[in-house]
């Protein structure tokens, strides 16, 4: 009983069983596992590795063609496909969209700018037009609102402001502070919705007294203001989805350090061909 009760927990017992199962010899199966690795086998360990290291970095939202980006400026030549197939072999996939809820309030807008865009979103050079939007923040003491300006050539957050109010003060401060940025510019289109913050008389002072022309979207078309609404959605699906802010204050240092260290110097951007956006706008100043 004893010899028989070894034998059949015995490694060998283990493997002739499986050889038995798999209609192989014993040789057969000793000389396939002392085989050494192969080439394409070692390579395809060491880019996994990689994929995983790039997919961290990016908080887990990159899928196939940012991380084939990541892997071709660190020096690796490997195809887009493969690194899809690797990807989905290993279950490394982004984080998928979540719709977002829109918060403007046009009700009491009574003379709206005419839209300048007609969803035209694409310009040659900087400073050409800016798409501004508010957005509300969860955290465990109150909404946070937060209010942007983007740049449509290189999709750049030049100014943002966070507040526990959505009024005239947070968009002010936002376009404030993307004028702080660029310097004097003049007859640079600012697109928005036709919230009544945007519509105020303190707003639109402030557009002129830098010579800013206004442009808002037609009620109830949020894809006027798509680039806008775009980045928001991608805030919240690669950042606060994620979140649980206790306070405003931790609310606000996390979306700081998406939006400036982040988003505009290291996230890969599709559209402007998996750069980031200060790395587009020097290459176009080189």
């Amino acid at each position: 009983m004893k010899y028989a009760f070894i034998q059949a927990h015995s490694k060998e017992f283990r493997v002739s069983r499986l050889c038995e199962v798999l209609g192989v010899s014993s040789s057969g199966y000793y000389d396939w596992r002392d085989r050494p690795e192969s080439v394409r086998a070692r390579r395809n360990r060491q880019l996994v590795a990689k994929i995983r290291q790039f997919h961290k970095a990016s908080r887990k939202i990159y899928g196939s063609p940012r991380i084939h980006q990541d892997l071709v400026d660190s020096g690796d030549q490997v195809g887009r496909n493969r690194v899809a197939r690797l990807m989905r072999g290993h279950g490394i996939q982004s984080k998928m969209a979540k719709k977002f809820v829109i918060t403007t309030d046009s009700k009491n807008t009574l003379q709206p700018a005419p839209d300048r865009l007609q969803r035209c979103f694409s310009t040659d050079k900087p400073d050409q037009a800016w798409v501004s939007d508010t957005t509300f923040i969860r955290t465990r003491q109150e909404w946070l609102y937060l209010a942007v300006v983007i740049d449509l050539f290189s999709r750049q957050v030049l100014g943002w402001s966070m507040s526990d109010k959505n009024n005239t003060t947070l968009v002010q401060d936002a376009l404030r502070m993307a004028v702080w940025k660029r310097g004097k510019l003049g007859s640079v289109i600012v697109h928005s919705d036709q919230g009544s913050t945007y519509a105020s008389t303190d707003y639109q002072k402030l557009l002129k007294s830098h010579d800013l022309v206004c442009s808002m979207s037609r009620k109830g078309e949020c894809l006027d203001n798509a680039v806008a609404e775009s980045f928001f959605g991608t805030l919240k699906t690669e950042l606060v989805d994620d979140e649980d802010y206790r306070t405003q204050e931790d609310a606000k240092r996390s979306l700081f350090e998406y939006i400036e260290i982040f988003y505009n110097r290291q996230r890969r951007h599709s559209y402007l061909g998996y750069v980031s956006p200060m790395e587009f706008e020097a290459r176009h100043a080189s």
